[in-house]
């Protein structure tokens, strides 16, 4: 109601992903943006960026997902897309709780009520992929859909780009019986094995709705995120010939993708984590290329949400451009060791905690080379840097550390610690 109260009017799609709770969720979403006066086309189980990417080339004044993307299979969740496809930044989420706060909903009369109708529109988002992407390799490509939202549309995709597909984990099941949703190193060893058995180019896994992917190269290993990131931006910045062009990433990336980007002539921006700040970055610098190091990739010159599928096509292309296997394409990256730790903190305290390590952290590494303060506080320093900042989700401060060598990152990560556990004695925590 909230949803349909702010924009009155007009059209929403709705998608969702294969979690348990995802029609009964949607059904009350349906109900509340009907009650609005709001018309709903509902898409069933799709990815993500596919929704996101519909919701602009369908005209619709809102798109809404029905999603908890990476997490475990008991969470769920929704998020917003406006009309260009680009998800609700904080302005408009607040705005959207807000009204749900107030309760201070528009409701039509009964004679206006918004109408359903149940669409199947995926095939828009196939042919998308398969216009921008063009392979003249036939590629062996085992894709790992995890029981998600890629699971049907996925392997058509990279069937439709002529590569030789092998499927795992393609049965939609909101169980995830065969692998978590989250698609890290631990839980892809199956995949990397299959890989590696049928002698494939590459092996690629989504998470629970197709905004995130992460690759096994052809020797069955897990490519650090970080590392194919910074490889995959100096590609694209290249590519794209921009003078100065700019690359956007998160303050929670390695610095080897400033290594990478400076090298091919661009220069690296840093915002909040989250991909919405990354998107919205992309679009307001006119960057060539966004991304975290989780797996979300972001191309603008086709949309702005993450996009798995077409993150993995893309890839294929690159390295067939470049004339190179996954493994060689990284090889150039340099691999700085990075050291995380979680430091339990009260939600009520952690933000104000954070605040006065600004000043701490700055007494207790004089020699910082530069300071940001986009997400936390975030110290370049001499051999590395060290980033603390508030977890947006958990009870928790999360401490990050990357160094020019091992001996370097746990010098810094000791100091941190020490200096992060004096502040939190100050507020009794």
């Amino acid at each position: 109601m909230a949803i349909g109260s702010s924009l009155r009017t007009g059209k929403v799609l709705v998608a969702r992903d294969t979690r348990t709770s995802g029609l009964m969720i949607e059904n009350a979403l349906v109900s509340g943006l009907q009650a609005c006066g709001v018309n709903v086309h509902c898409l069933g189980v799709l990815p993500t960026p596919a929704l996101a990417y519909l919701t602009r080339r369908l005209g619709a004044n809102a798109g809404v997902m029905i999603t908890a993307s990476h997490n475990p299979p008991q969470y769920n969740g929704i998020k917003v897309f406006d009309g260009d496809g680009m998800a609700y930044g904080e302005e408009e989420q607040n705005q959207i709780e807000s009204l749900v706060r107030l309760r201070n909903f528009q409701l039509a009369e009964w004679h206006s009520l918004g109408e359903v109708q149940e669409l199947d529109e995926g095939s828009h988002y196939i042919e998308m992929v398969l216009e921008n992407v063009k392979l003249d390799k036939g590629w062996r490509v085992v894709v790992d859909s995890g029981c998600g939202a890629t699971g049907q549309i996925a392997p058509s995709i990279f069937k439709g780009l002529g590569c030789k597909v092998t499927a795992l984990n393609a049965q939609p099941d909101g169980f995830f019986p065969g692998r978590s949703p989250e698609p890290n190193a631990e839980n892809l060893k199956f995949l990397a094995e299959t890989v590696k058995a049928l002698n494939a180019d590459m092996g690629v896994a989504f998470d629970g709705d197709g905004d995130r992917a992460a690759f096994i190269d052809e020797n069955g290993v897990f490519m650090d995120f970080d590392r194919v990131l910074a490889a995959y931006a100096a590609y694209a910045l290249e590519k794209s010939q921009a003078k100065n062009g700019v690359v956007v990433t998160n303050v929670e990336a390695s610095m080897c993708v400033e290594r990478m980007v400076e090298q091919a002539g661009g220069r690296v921006f840093r915002t909040k984590v989250g991909d919405v700040y990354v998107a919205r970055a992309v679009k307001e610098l006119g960057a060539v290329f966004g991304g975290e190091p989780c797996g979300a990739w972001i191309h603008p010159q086709i949309h702005y949400c993450p996009d798995g599928i077409l993150s993995a096509a893309l890839l294929l292309k690159a390295l067939e451009d470049e004339g190179k296997r996954l493994s060689e394409f990284i090889s150039n990256v340099p691999t700085f060791p990075v050291l995380r730790k979680n430091i339990p903190c009260r939600n009520e305290v952690k933000h104000d905690a954070v605040g006065v390590l600004d000043k701490r952290l700055k007494a207790s590494f004089p020699k910082h080379v530069g300071v940001s303060t986009v997400d936390g506080v975030r110290l370049a320093l001499e051999n590395g840097w060290v980033l603390v900042r508030a977890s947006g989700t958990e009870p928790l401060i999360r401490l990050t550390v990357e160094g020019e060598s091992l001996k370097a990152a746990e010098e810094i990560m000791e100091k941190a610690t020490g200096v992060v556990a004096e502040v939190l004695e100050d507020f009794g925590n």
